[in-house]
């Protein structure tokens, strides 16, 4: 007599072994059905049939029958080709996002299939959670209390284009992406014209969080308590400025970071974009489609941003880079290999030894403050424009742009009787004998 073998699952066997319990009086009825999450009456009738049946009246009777909502095997090889073909390192929501976008076909992320031993390909990515939504934090209470910023340097174009930094404003309370912009590189520009963005969105918020980058503080410790550019322009505009010690301690934003590198990059990839201009066409639509997806309902439903009380003209000079300077007595001063001289003053004795506010625009546009007034002036001499600094930020851009200017340039040859080229023949004199 041949034994017969039955294949269960681990749940079956669980509720098999409970139920032998009960047949066995070892194991009242109720005890079982909390145990196994099932009522009485439920416990009763698996009892009758495992008196019955033995073992395989316990089997689910859907065991190798094809459940009634199964995808055809066409539309199960139509997914896979497109997964192979756009979406090889896309993870299993971010492939199950584009199949219903671009596609038509709306899947569960979880959607099993006999596919290389175990699910369909977008899910037999490495799944990983979402960092947008890890390790909670903190948030503000209502919308515009403070708002993190920063910059992520990256290879947002992949090999199609130049590395490049996005500039990243989101709100504490929603996590809202509040402003985006590709920039070649994270300067003290950078920030500036994306606050100017978002103030003209948005207004002024009551708190920046950022890192302790030098663009935001000054970390010489001899000179604690100066303010750097973009701090200068937080303090005139009203709005408190929190430093970071830790990546962690902003998380928001470096999650958000992570999230953008993933989704972003790939949805520039779709849509072939290989340049920051047309990246920056792209991002309204990325960031409404976004903040969908991931943004939350504040604590308060109140809005603390607040309205800028400086006119255009204002915050253009607020938003540029100041510079101080002291008037000789003919009322000229240097700034950056020029000379200029004020106008108008008559014969400018008031003014003499009088200290000035450079506002340098990001165009070169100059403007001189005294006291607040806009003063007149004249270009006296001009000489070579000094070499910009880099910090460890922007050193990637220029170094980008150095190698193409060496790739641009043609190779020098030196001449044949060129002396390095006789470096390694030249006799030595003999040594004189006293």
């Amino acid at each position: 007599m041949t034994k017969e073998h039955i294949t269960m699952s681990h749940k079956e066997i669980d509720r098999l072994e409970m139920i032998q319990a009960v047949a066995n009086k070892h194991l009242r009825q109720a005890e079982a059905a909390q145990r196994l999450g099932l009522s009485v009456r439920q416990v009763k009738r698996l009892v009758r049939r495992y008196r019955e049946h033995g073992a395989t009246g316990l089997r689910s009777g859907h065991r190798g029958r094809r459940p009634n909502n199964a995808i055809a095997e066409t539309v199960r090889q139509e997914v896979l080709a497109l997964v192979k073909t756009h979406y090889t390192d896309f993870g299993p929501t971010l492939a199950c996002e584009k199949l219903a976008e671009r596609h038509g076909h709306h899947l569960s992320v979880e959607t099993p299939g006999p596919v290389d031993g175990g699910r369909w390909a977008m899910a037999a990515q490495a799944t990983q959670a979402s960092p947008h939504s890890s390790a909670p934090s903190t948030a503000a209470p209502a919308w515009g209390s403070s708002f993190k910023i920063d910059g992520s340097p990256h290879d947002w174009f992949e090999v199609r284009g130049p590395r490049c930094t996005l500039m990243v404003f989101i709100d504490d309370a929603t996590g809202r992406l509040m402003a985006l912009r590709f920039v070649p590189a994270e300067t003290t520009q950078a920030y500036m014209e994306t606050l100017q963005q978002y103030l003209d969105q948005h207004g002024r918020p009551v708190a920046l969080y950022s890192d302790k980058h030098s663009i935001f503080r000054v970390n010489h410790p001899e000179h604690d308590g100066e303010l750097t550019q973009f701090s200068r322009a937080l303090k005139t505009l009203d709005i408190a400025a929190i430093h970071a010690n830790t990546p962690q301690a902003k998380g928001r934003v470096e999650r958000a970071n992570q999230t953008l590198q993933d989704r972003l990059v790939k949805e520039l990839r779709l849509r072939e974009i290989s340049d920051i201009d047309a990246a920056n066409a792209f991002l309204p639509t990325f960031m409404a489609d976004f903040n969908a997806r991931f943004a939350v309902e504040p604590q308060s439903p109140q809005d603390a941003h607040r309205p800028v009380l400086h006119s255009p003209e204002e915050q253009a000079l607020i938003l540029c880079l100041h510079h101080t300077r002291k008037l000789s007595k003919n009322l000229c001063f240097q700034f950056k290999n020029r000379e200029y001289q004020l106008q108008g003053q008559g014969k400018g004795y008031r003014l003499r030894g009088a200290t000035l506010t450079v506002c340098e625009a990001f165009d070169g546009t100059i403007t001189l403050l005294h006291q607040g007034h806009i003063m007149p002036y004249r270009l006296l001499a001009e000489g070579e424009p000094p070499t910009p600094l880099d910090d460890e930020k922007s050193v990637h851009h220029s170094v980008d742009q150095a190698k193409a200017k060496q790739t641009a340039k043609p190779t020098y040859k030196p001449a044949p009787d060129h002396p390095w080229r006789g470096r390694g023949n030249i006799t030595p004199a003999p040594a004189q004998t006293p």
